[in-house]
């Protein structure tokens, strides 16, 4: 297991909140395939924040989905798939 990978699993442990990946960051797990335990790899090997529960638009947030999440995705193909699909695109 990489360094990465056991940092993100104590940190959720602990209940501490893991930040938005910088651009560094992206760039270090594209090229080990990881992301932090708050992002995923896109289908363009790039680490998107998942999907988040809020109030309002987070920062960055380009989609609200039906299920009252919002999407950071970086392309409209499979933005909210996996919750009930797209309510309302956000402009930038």
């Amino acid at each position: 297991m990489r360094l990465a990978s056991i940092l993100a699993l104590a940190l959720l442990a602990l209940g501490t909140p893991i930040s938005r990946p910088t651009e560094a960051a992206s760039e270090q797990a594209q090229s080990d395939g990881v992301c932090s335990a708050d992002s995923y790899l896109n289908s363009r090997g790039k680490c998107v924040h998942r999907p988040v529960r809020a109030d309002r638009a987070p920062a960055g947030a380009t989609a609200r989905c039906r299920d009252g999440t919002y999407s950071f995705s970086q392309s409209r193909r499979g933005t909210c798939s996996r919750h009930g699909g797209v309510a309302q695109w956000l402009s930038g």
